[in-house]
Formats: C-alpha cells, sequence, structure tokens
C-alpha cells in the first residue's frame, strides 16, 4: 500500500470512529427508545401497569382506614408500615438484586403481590384494622425487593447513550401514572367502593409480570455470572470510601422525610376535613395525588432540557428542586381554596421530582455495576426509614396541633439540604 493509500485509510478510520463516538454519546429520544429498545419496552409497560395499581390502592388504604377510625394516627401508621416494611428488607433486596436474575425477581413479586390484594378484600370494619397492617406490612415488605431490581436492572437493559433518556422517561411515568393512578383511583374509590380499587390493584400486577416475562437480558445479566464471581462489596464500606456516593444516596430519604412521605399523610387529612369531594373526600385527594403527579413529572423534564446528561447541571440542579419544594409547602399551608392548596402541590412536586429523577441519574452514571444493586438497596432503605419516621410524626402531630400548623411547620425545612447539598459541591468541584 502506498503511502497516499496509506494516509487516505487512517483518515477514513478516524472519520469513523469519529462518527462512532458521535452516535454512542447522542442522547437518544423518549418516543425513540421505545421504538428500538424492546427490552426497555416491556419494562416500562410493565411499570405503566403496575403503578395504574398502586395508586389505587394508596388512596384506597388511606380512605378506609380514615373512614373506619376517624384517626389521623390510625392514617400516620398506616403510611409508617407502607415505609418501613420495605426498610427491613431491603439490605437483603440489594443483595438479591446483585446476585440474582433481576427480571426473575421483579416477576416473582408481581405475582405475590397480586396474592396479597385479594385479603384486602377481608377488612370490613373497625376490628379489621389488624389485617389491613399485616396485609399492608406484607404488601410493601415484598415490594421491597421490587424496587432495587428495577432500578437496578434499568442499565442491564439499556446502553449509555439511552440511560438518561430510560431514567427520564421511568421517571415520569411514575409522575404520570401517579396522576392518572390516583385520579381515576379516587373516583373508583369515591364511587364504587374502596374494594374495587384493591381488586383493580391485584390485576395490574399479574399483568405486569406477564408483560415482564417478555424481557431478554443480555447473557452477563441472564446468568449474573458476573455478580457471583469476585468478592461480595458491601455498600456501606464502599460508600464510605466514596463519599460523593454516599451523599448522593441521601436524597431520597430527604426528599422523604422533607416533602413528600409526611406530605402525603396530610393531603388525606385536607381532603377529609377542609375540601371533601366525593366520599370522605376520595374525589379530592385523588385531584391533589393527580396534580402532584404532574408536576413531579413536568418538572424533571423540563430541568433536562437544560441539564441533559451532564454531571455538573444535574448536581446544581438538586439544590434548585428543593427550593422550589419548599416554595410549593408555603403556597399549600394557609389552606385557602382547593385550588390554590392543588397548585401548591403541583409546584412542591416539581421540586421533588426533580431532585428525585437527577439524584437517580447520578447514581446510575457512578454506580459500578457489581454493586449497583446493594447501592439502591441502601437508599432504598434510608428512603422508606425516613419516609416511615416522616409519616408518623405528621400523623401524631396532626392530632396535637392540627393539619395546617404541620404544613407551616414544614416549609423552610427543605430549605437545609439544599445548602447543605450546595455546600458540599463547592467542595466536591474543588477536589475534583
Amino acid at each position: 500500500m502506498s503511502g497516499k493509500e496509506q494516509a487516505a485509510s487512517t483518515t477514513d478510520k478516524n472519520i469513523e470512529h469519529r462518527s462512532h463516538h458521535r452516535d454512542q454519546d447522542k442522547i437518544v429520544g423518549y418516543f425513540e427508545i421505545l421504538q428500538t429498545n424492546p427490552n426497555f419496552r416491556w419494562l416500562w409497560s410493565g411499570q405503566v401497569v403496575s403503578l395504574l395499581g398502586d395508586w389505587f390502592n394508596l388512596i384506597a388504604s388511606a380512605i378506609l382506614i380514615l373512614n373506619l377510625t376517624k384517626s389521623g394516627l390510625a392514617l400516620g401508621v398506616l403510611f409508617t408500615i407502607r415505609m418501613l416494611a420495605p426498610f427491613f428488607v431491603a439490605p437483603l433486596a440489594g443483595i438479591c438484586a446483585d446476585r440474582y436474575n433481576r427480571k426473575h425477581i421483579l416477576i416473582a413479586t408481581d405475582i405475590v403481590r397480586g396474592l396479597l390484594l385479594i385479603g384486602y378484600l377481608f377488612v370490613k370494619d373497625e376490628k379489621d384494622i389488624w389485617l389491613l397492617y399485616l396485609l399492608t406490612t406484607l404488601l410493601y415488605g415484598v415490594s421491597g425487593f421490587f424496587s432495587p431490581a428495577r432500578s437496578a436492572i434499568l442499565p442491564d437493559v439499556t446502553s449509555r447513550n439511552e440511560l438518561g433518556t430510560a431514567n427520564a422517561l421511568s421517571a415520569t411515568t411514575w409522575s404520570v401514572m401517579l396522576a392518572f393512578g390516583a385520579a381515576i383511583g379516587g373516583v373508583t374509590a369515591g364511587l364504587f367502593g374502596v374494594h374495587t380499587a384493591f381488586i383493580i390493584d391485584g390485576l395490574t400486577f399479574f399483568v405486569s409480570a406477564v408483560l415482564l416475562l417478555q424481557i431478554k437480558l443480555p447473557n452477563r445479566s441472564d446468568s449474573a455470572s458476573d455478580m457471583r464471581s469476585g468478592p461480595q462489596l458491601s455498600s456501606i464500606s464502599y460508600m464510605f470510601r466514596h463519599p460523593d456516593i454516599f451523599f448522593i444516596t441521601l436524597h431520597k430519604a430527604v426528599i422523604a422525610l422533607l416533602l413528600s412521605s409526611g406530605f402525603q399523610v396530610a393531603q388525606v387529612e385536607i381532603a377529609k376535613t377542609h375540601f371533601a369531594i366525593g366520599i370522605d373526600g376520595a374525589i379530592s385527594l385523588g385531584l391533589m395525588f393527580c396534580m402532584g403527579g404532574v408536576g413531579s413529572g413536568i418538572g424533571p423534564i423540563v430541568a433536562r432540557l437544560w441539564t441533559g446528561d451532564k454531571d455538573k447541571p444535574l448536581r446544581r440542579s438538586i439544590s434548585l428542586g428543593y427550593l422550589i419544594g419548599s416554595i410549593g409547602l408555603v403556597i399549600t399551608a394557609p389552606l385557602l381554596s382547593l385550588p390554590i392548596v392543588i397548585f401548591g402541590g403541583f409546584i412542591r412536586s416539581i421540586g421533588g421530582g426533580i431532585a428525585w429523577v437527577f439524584s437517580t441519574q447520578l447514581l446510575l452514571q457512578h454506580a459500578p455495576n457489581e454493586i449497583r444493586g446493594r447501592i439502591f438497596g441502601t437508599e432504598f432503605a434510608l428512603f422508606t426509614l425516613m419516609g416511615a419516621i416522616a409519616t408518623a410524626i405528621v400523623g401524631a402531630l396532626m392530632d396535637i396541633v392540627g393539619v395546617q400548623t404541620v404544613l407551616w411547620g414544614m416549609t423552610s425545612l427543605p430549605i437545609i439540604p439544599a445548602l447543605l447539598w450546595w455546600i458540599w459541591q463547592s467542595q466536591y468541584s474543588k477536589a475534583s
């Protein structure tokens, strides 16, 4: 080959190499990933169906227990159980997500949860409250295995340039299904009773399992050989050696403690005693959760137009999310009217959604595959623990000082993590 031919060949290879990297760096669109990636499409479809039932269950359970007991504390206990049950299984769930087939974990947990929903049909009066608590403990204990596996499997079914899109779409789907599921669930419970909502919830789990069965994981994930071989790392020791990962992992716990879990308990009381529409305020509650879902979906999508999947903008937006959440609580606290309360919840959820989705994206981009499940398991454990604490405190305080005072007390709290995260980012930027 002549010198000119060699030079031409080298130039062609360089052009091809640069083109390949441009293709890898190109961010995939939301509709494009559903069209071109069948594995993610099945995973996403299962999520849509399952989440629809989840919000039916939340509305129905909250209305049922408040109707039977008339107690804010009893309602707080229900929400506490919903958060605390996954906490106790999360460490084991993270290990399972790293050692075993993540697809099989998702399918098995869906089937078990569908069967457990049958028991909710036997909760008829106040003496059956123990059964509602027991079933909720089992249901959300099983869900504690689902969530880390669902988070950990996402990079297994997507390429690098699809990951950010898949994460944002999954989070938006959660929000949209919160909106539709809560609204439809509120109407269903308000018009046809809570037991109808429980039946629909159970059916959605079985449909989700059928959809997830269609996923075909790559050999490395299907056999989980890379997870079983090598030393079994501890997520806690890993995060202590990588403090940035640790601080990112804390965000969902902070969101649960200061922005979401306690606020959900307060919303039930607001719907029932201040702006009741439908049986026991079921329709009002559904509308509140509906607009909260819309906000948490819109926030990350709009913010991602600025951040993309770039590390620094993602980090900066998290502090902004907390501040937006605080503004939403300020709008809600006076309880001036149902539309204003719904709008305040909408703004609060925009901020919470940004902090939630972008912290997840940072973990997906930085957590290594061999310990990813345990990191998400630890994150989920912290999230559920803080959520349980928040629901217990808010439920008890509502009986003592009333829901409006509780809301005013919550308004300034999200400013604290916004400042702490900003300080850490200043130090992290200098160190890196």
